[in-house]
């Protein structure tokens, strides 16, 4: 299967393409240190990487038609007009590539796409701009045709080690798929780390940290006593926690400039993490995660 991705960034989304089996038959990203990062990785031999023809380019200035007929136009457009944290000019914002997404399906005519966004996009601010981004790529031209479906999700639910809100918008041509897109159930659940940590322990006995049962955050109370008033063990994964990622790892030597920071802090535009706090930090009001989510 092959595929053409705008956006590509430093390849968070061609890796899991690339797993998923697709062939990328072009990667177009703008930031200079995005593209050096890819081209170092690929320059090492990493699978799935060192064969990846990417360019750095403005996707403006891209003809897309020399590419018609590819499996998947997947990509992440830029987020700043749409996120909490910027100034929330959307469309207004020259920053907004949208309408590079759309030409990109219009002009290759793929079988399929996949485009990813911050939920902020999905705010009542944007609704009228996010309908017409589903109306354009419904209807790309008037013989071009996708069932189209918009997923809000946490991509925590999915096995990855963080708490990641996205936006993610599908499609598929109608001559492949006619119907209803189908969504994935999610495989992983706080629940699940909750009933490991608070219920049973198994979290901390498997890292080997002792921890008492009574000690979670106010956050997590009302899920606590919950699950152990019904008793019922939750059927997913558990959420991963970064302690779950980095255990084996050992430390990290030769970084001469690494200090350990007993716990992150709350401050504007950052939350440290109150998911998996070693019991020697552990009080009411704290606030770090040396090594949970973040």
């Amino acid at each position: 299967m092959h595929s053409v991705e705008l956006f590509t960034g430093c390849g968070g989304l061609g890796f899991g393409l690339a797993q998923a089996g697709f062939c990328h038959k072009l990667m177009v990203e703008w930031n200079r240190d995005a593209v050096e990062t890819v081209l170092h990785n690929r320059s090492k031999g990493v699978e799935h990487v060192k064969h990846w023809p990417i360019v750095r380019k403005d996707v403006r200035e891209i003809d897309w038609r020399s590419y018609a007929g590819a499996d998947l136009v997947a990509g992440g457009p830029p987020c700043q007009p749409f996120s909490i944290g910027g100034k929330h000019r959307g469309d207004d914002d020259h920053r907004d590539m949208w309408p590079q997404a759309i030409r990109a399906v219009r002009e290759i005519r793929p079988s399929s796409f996949l485009f990813e966004n911050v939920r902020g996009i999905a705010r009542p601010k944007f609704a009228s701009y996010l309908n017409s981004i589903v109306q354009r790529l419904t209807k790309p031209t008037t013989d071009l045709h996708y069932q189209v479906r918009v997923v809000q999700l946490n991509a925590a639910d999915y096995g990855a080690a963080q708490k990641r809100h996205r936006v993610v918008i599908a499609g598929f041509r109608s001559d492949v798929v006619n119907g209803e897109i189908p969504v994935l159930d999610p495989s992983h659940s706080r629940d699940r780390l909750l009933w490991d940590q608070f219920v049973t322990g198994e979290y901390w006995k498997q890292h080997k940290i002792k921890r008492s049962l009574d000690s979670y955050e106010a956050i997590d109370a009302g899920a606590v006593h919950r699950l152990r008033k019904n008793g019922i063990e939750p059927n997913a994964k558990r959420w991963v926690t970064v302690r779950d990622k980095l255990t084996g790892l050992g430390e990290p030597n030769g970084m001469n400039n690494h200090v350990f920071q007993p716990g992150a802090k709350i401050y504007k535009g950052h939350t440290g993490s109150l998911l998996d706090q070693p019991a020697k930090h552990l009080k009411p009001e704290t606030t770090g995660c040396p090594a949970g989510k973040t």
